[in-house]
């Protein structure tokens, strides 16, 4: 079977690592329940920043949140890793800019992901990421974003949405923990 993932908030905690380390830029400590309660995958607002401050933190710090010491979720490795020994095909499709695509591919491989060259799709916009799902004819597809699901459910791959406080309102099937996911 051929199976696609997401990254950042899907397999790795990307969005409350990024919490933890502007608590620390900016000398605050606001409790992680405001962030477990957040209706929007940005994280500035619990920060007391708008928009446009709250962009350009999260632009300054792209390369600490990226690749310091972000945790995969529970059990996500080692399903992958299974998924790989079966020999099923797994494909990474991220939306992370395109400078970044070869650091995030060697940094998950580190992180103990199995990764193929030919299966790491990065560096695009939303809807070339939409085009990519379609074109890979997935059998399963794991996401966190609801614009990118959203345009995904008239398709024949099982699409799955990783449990986010902000993706509350897509009604489709919901990955809350890796360690209890079958196929």
């Amino acid at each position: 079977m051929r199976f696609g993932f997401d990254i950042d908030d899907t397999l790795i905690n990307l969005r409350e690592h990024a919490f933890h380390i502007y608590n620390r830029k900016l000398n605050q400590n606001i409790g992680i329940e405001i962030f477990r309660e957040l209706k929007t995958v940005e994280i500035h607002e619990a920060f007391g920043l708008d928009k446009v401050a709250g962009g350009r933190m999260w632009n300054s710090l792209l390369e600490e949140i990226y690749f310091t010491n972000c945790p995969a979720y529970d059990g996500a490795i080692e399903l992958l890793n299974q998924l790989d020994r079966e020999g099923h095909e797994i494909f990474y499709i991220t939306s992370r800019p395109k400078q970044y695509c070869q650091e995030t591919q060697e940094w998950v491989r580190e992180k103990g992901f199995p990764v193929r060259e030919q299966h790491f799709f990065c560096g695009m916009q939303d809807q070339e990421k939409i085009d990519i799902i379609k074109q890979l004819n997935l059998d399963f597809y794991f996401d966190d974003k609801p614009v990118v699901l959203e345009t995904l459910k008239d398709i024949a791959t099982k699409v799955y949405v990783k449990d986010q406080s902000y993706n509350q309102h897509v009604s489709i099937p919901r990955i809350k923990d890796w360690t209890s996911f079958s196929y």
